[in-house]
C-alpha cells in the first residue's frame, strides 16, 4: 500500500509510519483490538439508550463502565503507548464528566420530589 509512496520519497513520515505499524500488529493483536472496540462499543450503545430513554440507573453503570475501561486503557498506555488509545482515552474521560455532570442534573429533581 505504501510501496508507490515510498519510491517516490523513502522519508514520508506517514508512510513509514504505516509500514511500521503493519508491522508490528499480528493476528492476535488485530483480533484483540477488534474484540476490545466490539465490546466496548456495544456496551456503551446500550447504556447509552437507557440513559437516552431516561433511565437513572443507567448513569452510575455507564460511568462506572467507562472508569473500568479508562483504567485498563491507562495501563495498556503505559505498557505499549498509542496515539489512538489515549485518544479514544480522553474521549471516554469526557464522556464520564458529562455523563456525571448530566446524572447530577436528572438526579436533583428527583431528590427534590422525594424530599417533599
Amino acid at each position: 500500500m505504501t510501496q508507490h509512496e515510498l519510491s517516490e520519497d523513502p522519508q514520508d513520515f506517514i508512510a513509514r509510519s504505516l509500514v511500521n505499524l503493519s508491522e508490528r500488529l499480528d493476528v492476535s493483536a488485530t483480533l484483540f483490538a477488534a474484540f476490545y472496540l466490539l465490546i466496548h462499543g456495544l456496551a456503551k450503545a446500550v447504556l447509552l439508550w437507557a440513559v437516552l430513554k431516561n433511565r437513572l440507573w443507567a448513569y452510575p453503570w455507564l460511568i462506572g463502565f467507562l472508569l473500568a475501561f479508562i483504567l485498563y486503557q491507562d495501563y495498556e498506555l503505559i505498557v505499549n503507548f498509542s496515539w489512538v488509545l489515549l485518544a479514544l482515552t480522553v474521549f471516554d474521560v469526557v464522556i464520564v464528566l458529562l455523563t456525571w455532570r448530566e446524572y447530577q442534573l436528572r438526579r436533583l429533581p428527583d431528590l427534590q420530589n422525594q424530599n417533599e
